[in-house]
């Protein structure tokens, strides 16, 4: 997602560089030398906690395992809130089963980091390609993905003339009982994009969302499904990068990006501080920021990039053509209580 036209667009700046606390002594660049590689292969594996799509994460996965025989990748793919609640529970118990993270919710490495959870480890193409909003300050973690909640339609039963093209369209009493959307207590992305929402338009606007009868699901990586399979044919929001996965495959959905600006989701990946395979890991965190890993995310998940020398796939609507909503790590950390419980008073599953 950023190619070169992602460089802070107006209003997608993001403030992982404010991520809280005093800055710690900056962390020497890592790269990878046969000596990492070498002590990889004798811890054999990583444990890989993400809330990226399942099959995307698997794929992620053989590209790395291909690259470097010898250490696998065990993905544990679940809702970024989960994701949250299970790396919480297992540390607090010194329980140490991860080696490396993925969150679709930045705010989650706001409160790892306040915690002490995470290990100084910066990429040497983060160190040198990626812009400050995308990375921390003190080399914790950095933007691996970044994608979009926009709206979405099905092609079969909604003419594109009568799509929405904003979020206030979705209030037209036409579209009562015909839309699908996931849940900010579940999906990263959805609290995000919850937040933001929120913010700029305003919780009378998602109230009044609430009273369309509205189909509830957990994960952002679903309301595309609900809507190609014609359960419901709009969703308000989900994960662009879905979308854009289906709609290559020739099923029947369309993206709008809404005219208010479509909330912009960055997924920072980091190393925990007590990752049972630190050499692997460090490896699998390296590998995952250079150009040729990020571009295979971009070619294989349809996700967007903050490397500068990721090419994005032809056709692909830039970030520069597409108004954006601001994401604030940081604000989403000091709100995300008040978030879920306000949503669920609302929404009924």
């Amino acid at each position: 997602m950023r190619s070169r036209d992602i460089l802070l667009p107006s209003g997608a700046a993001l403030v992982l560089a404010m991520i809280a606390g005093a800055a710690i002594a900056q962390p020497t660049p890592m790269t990878i030398t046969p000596e990492m590689v070498a002590a990889a292969k004798k811890e054999g594996k990583i444990v890989y906690y993400t809330a990226v799509d399942v099959k995307v994460a698997e794929q992620i996965a053989k590209a790395f395992e291909a690259k470097y025989p010898g250490v696998s990748v065990q993905v544990e793919r679940s809702g970024a809130e989960r994701v949250f609640q299970r790396i919480g529970q297992e540390y607090s118990s010194k329980i140490y089963n991860v080696d490396v993270v993925n969150s679709s919710d930045a705010a989650h490495f706001v409160h790892w980091k306040r915690e002490g959870w995470l290990a100084p480890v910066l990429p040497d193409d983060v160190a040198k390609h990626y812009a400050p909003a995308y990375r921390d300050p003190d080399g914790l973690f950095a933007a691996w993905r970044i994608t979009l909640s926009p709206i979405a339609y099905n092609t079969k039963l909604v003419k594109p003339e009568e799509a929405p093209k904003s979020f206030a369209d979705l209030l037209d009493p036409k579209w009562a009982g015909k839309i699908v959307k996931a849940h900010p207590g579940y999906s990263g992305t959805i609290l995000t994009a919850t937040f933001q929402i929120a913010r700029d338009i305003g919780w009378p606007y998602l109230e009044k969302l609430a009273l369309q009868r509205v189909m509830q699901v957990q994960s952002a990586t679903d309301p595309p499904n609900k809507v190609v399979s014609g359960e419901r044919p709009i969703m308000s929001d989900g994960t662009e990068y879905n979308a854009l996965l289906l709609k290559a495959s020739g099923a029947p959905i369309e993206i709008v990006y809404p005219t208010e600006g479509t909330p912009l989701v960055v997924g920072p990946s980091g190393v925990m501080k007590n990752a049972p395979n630190p050499n692997a890991a460090r490896l699998f965190q390296i590998w995952s920021f250079t150009a040729e890993a990020q571009q295979q995310m971009v070619d294989i998940g349809a996700l967007r990039s903050a490397h500068p020398m990721v090419k994005e796939p032809a056709g692909r609507k830039p970030l520069s053509e597409i108004k954006l909503m601001k994401d604030d790590p940081v604000e989403v950390d000091k709100q995300v209580e008040e978030i879920k419980a306000r949503y669920t008073r609302n929404f009924k599953t």
